[in-house]
């Protein structure tokens, strides 16, 4: 040391997330407020301030309350239905274990009620674009049954279509049933593999 005073060197401001990365940040909060407290909680004044920026970002993001948690719900069952998709694309199963894993998700999922989608989507009772995204939500669900189930059909691409339309229906009423406890869940689930199975 030479005892001179060396000055610090000044530290540069902290880049400004992209519009992007800002809009992942303040969805993922928002699940995460959703997941730990309650979606009532859920405002956009409420956001902002949980994801650390002024209302003024929260509200250029999302605009409305109902904007927010539409672009939510579509976000977490998207994300849940590519993983499962993603997951029964790693190997090769025969049509009766594709059947039994398509049929057990698809039922677990759609009638748990107590998971951040339906919170979400109680949150939009009401809301008229609820049911608009409801319908994208089930036509993404019959895209994945028709990439799962072609390998294992013989039926043209736009007969194969019918057919998972029919069964993502059956699916959401056959999980409505466990929902109202007219069924187990493992009755559903071996009856709802048994129609997939059979439909092909």
């Amino acid at each position: 040391m030479n005892g001179k005073h060396t000055a610090t060197p000044p530290t540069s401001a902290p880049k400004r997330m992209s519009h992007a990365a800002r809009h992942e940040q303040l969805l993922q909060t928002a699940l995460r407020i959703v997941r730990e407290e309650r979606a009532d909680k859920l405002t956009l004044g409420y956001l902002a301030s949980a994801a650390g920026v002024s209302k003024p970002v929260a509200y250029d993001h999302f605009g409305t309350r109902s904007d927010l948690l539409i672009e939510l719900y579509r976000r977490i069952d998207t994300d849940r239905v590519n993983a499962f998709r993603d997951a029964m694309a790693q190997d090769e199963r025969s049509i009766g274990e594709t059947a039994g894993r398509l049929a057990e998700a698809y039922i677990r999922c759609a009638s748990d009620t107590t998971d951040e989608f339906h919170t979400v989507g109680a949150a939009l009772a009401g809301d008229e674009k609820k049911a608009v995204v409801f319908q994208e939500l089930l036509d993404n669900s019959v895209r994945m049954f028709e990439v799962l189930l072609a390998p294992h059909s013989a039926l043209g691409a736009e007969q194969l279509g019918w057919h998972c339309i029919g069964l993502v229906g059956a699916g959401e009423a056959l999980a409505a049933a466990v929902a109202r406890q007219r069924f187990s869940e493992e009755e559903a689930i071996r009856t709802f593999s048994r129609l997939i199975e059979s439909s092909l």
